[in-house]
């Protein structure tokens, strides 16, 4: 687990076991969700994948979707597009309420 400064507690990257060990997921979920296009981590193999900013994000509301709803990997990302389409949505509606 990479740390932005000595002083900080703020991660910004995850390995993958790192990932897993945070969502409290096996590797295999994890390379799924990669592979359904949900993490886009950065580096050519899993074992020098790099998670960042909102990939982690991402990863947690998946896991909690998983563990709590019960939804699969396809699922999963298409509830979390779904969602990020509402919530850009929603920005644009509070930019014009506010002209």
């Amino acid at each position: 687990m990479k740390k932005t400064t000595s002083q900080s507690d703020v991660v910004d990257a995850l390995s993958l076991q790192d990932l897993c060990r945070f969502c409290q997921a096996e590797e295999d979920w994890v390379i799924e969700l990669v592979e359904y296009g949900v993490l886009e981590p950065k580096g050519s193999r899993s074992g020098n994948w790099q998670f960042i900013g909102t990939n982690i994000v991402r990863a947690k509301k998946a896991r909690r979707l998983n563990r709590d709803l019960g939804i699969n990997v396809a699922g999963v990302a298409l509830v979390l597009d779904l969602i990020e389409e509402r919530d850009a949505v929603l920005r644009r509606l509070s930019q014009y309420e506010t002209l």
